[in-house]
């Protein structure tokens, strides 16, 4: 790679009398990682040269969001309707599921067997998590890195708040506050404990690495989190609220608006204010390259990426709507704690399009992506999801808040610490990986022995006359 490009600069050298535009426009390209020389010609537009330096600091950040390695250069033309449905709906061979979805429309219709509802609306979800994913990321193409890490903070975990703003319409709130904690969980310890373990494998003759600085920020986020949902559990648990049974919701709502805040300073810290805090130093070079040789143009239009996001999200709510509705049928029908459906199940489901994505890039060394999309969307629940739902809960008139109980806080607790001290080093090997998986098996066996008996329903009940 040296000798390549000192050959290069040398030629540069010996033709800049000759063509002294091309050859600074040349330079500019060979200082962003590229391999092989182009001709001047190639040039002329300046549009092709590729990112500038501005767009290269912007463009790793971009990728944590969108989980993609590449930046997106927004020059697609507009699709036909019918290749626009080729491109979202055939395009996967994850859509092969997205029949189930009406499927259990028609068998909740005609049977009303509320165990086959749940497991036909769970496998109808998963295709179209993944579809809101790619739309979202596609619309990205087109807006600024703010703007982009904002959509994708807000729709990349689209499918479990529409989930929760439903089970909050029917007053379930235990089965919100353990659907949105079985997210963070599933995040922490299986997603990135797969991805380590796969990516270990691959790369068995060394460690991976992945930048510090980026974990411990994400980390400390986790640990405010906790901060927030410790004290309104611990509050309640002593009996030492000023007034019983409303301290505890005020204090909720009040540490939901301080953590919506947190959160969105966090977006401006990330992508305005510290960019350089997210590239690896030792791995600027290879960024550099990645960027310029996986930059790809989107494949749908804007307004086609707006169109489909509405549509699918349209779709995810009414299925939500079916899932919902059969949680408690379902465990009965199944004989599964509700508790275990809440916090295994629906976000194994919600998050397989993510997990399955978190693992490949592992599997490709680039595990900055892989942290940006298991830790990354652990943060955007813990600081924006949950808060989210109690402020949600709050204009519904339903007493959402953050007493999450004393057994699922210190799971929390206890899971954030683990990965906190497996991220401290900035390393990772197929041995942490299968540490963190053998954790979450033990915090899914202890779920389903967990018997809570506020989880099926917990409606404000009327004082008595």
């Amino acid at each position: 790679m040296d000798t390549d490009n000192h050959f290069y600069n040398n030629d540069n050298n010996n033709n800049n009398h000759n063509n002294g535009a091309a050859t600074v426009k040349i330079d500019s390209h060979v200082e962003m990682g590229s391999v092989e020389p182009k001709p001047a010609f190639e040039y002329e537009d300046q549009s092709l040269v590729g990112p500038d330096k501005h767009s290269l600091d912007e463009a790793p950040l971009r990728s944590l969001y969108s989980g993609g390695p590449g930046d997106c250069s927004p020059q697609a033309m507009g699709n036909t309707v019918v290749d626009s449905i080729k491109i979202v709906v055939f395009s996967a061979k994850i859509n092969l599921l997205m029949p189930f979805g009406p499927l259990a429309i028609v068998v909740d219709k005609f049977s009303g067997h509320r165990g086959w509802v749940f497991l036909l609306s769970l496998l109808g979800i998963v295709p179209l998590a993944e579809r809101l994913g790619y739309v979202t990321e596609q619309l990205a193409c087109y807006t600024g890195p703010t703007v982009g890490g904002l959509l994708n903070a807000t729709f990349g975990n689209a499918t479990e708040l529409i989930i929760s703003i439903y089970a909050l319409r029917r007053g379930m709130i235990r089965v919100v506050q353990q659907s949105l904690l079985g997210s963070i969980l599933s995040n922490m310890l299986l997603v990135l404990g797969c991805a380590f373990f796969a990516g270990g494998l691959v790369f068995s003759k060394r460690e991976q690495v992945f930048n510090k600085a980026t974990a411990a920020v994400s980390s400390g986020l986790l640990l405010m989190a906790v901060m927030g949902l410790l004290f309104p559990a611990v509050l309640h648990s002593t009996r030492t609220e000023l007034h019983f049974g409303k301290s505890e919701l005020a204090l909720s709502r009040f540490t939901s608006c301080i953590m919506l805040v947190a959160y969105a300073s966090y977006l401006f810290f990330q992508l305005k204010s510290q960019q350089n805090l997210y590239v690896p130093v030792d791995q600027a070079e290879n960024h550099a390259e990645e960027i310029s040789d996986g930059e790809e143009e989107p494949e749908i239009s804007k307004w086609e990426s707006i169109i489909w996001l509405s549509i699918l999200t349209a779709w995810i709510s009414v299925l939500s709507e079916y899932l919902v509705n059969a949680i408690e049928g379902a465990s009965v029908a199944m004989n599964i704690p509700v508790a275990f459906i809440s916090v295994i199940l629906l976000p194994i489901v919600g998050n397989a399009a993510e997990h399955a994505g978190a693992v490949m890039f592992a599997m490709k060394d680039k595990l900055d992506i892989t942290l940006g999309v298991a830790i990354g969307s652990s943060t955007q629940i813990s600081m924006f999801g949950i808060p989210f739902c109690v402020v949600v809960g709050w204009v519904m008139g339903c007493p959402m808040d953050l007493d999450f109980q004393l057994f699922e806080t210190a799971t929390l607790f206890i899971t954030v610490l683990v990965v906190a001290f497996m991220l401290q080093e900035g390393t990772s090997n197929y041995f942490k990986g299968l540490m963190l998986i053998l954790c979450y098996i033990i915090v899914a066996a202890s779920f389903f022995v967990h018997r809570d008996p506020k989880a099926i329903r917990d409606k404000p009940q009327k004082p008595k006359q």
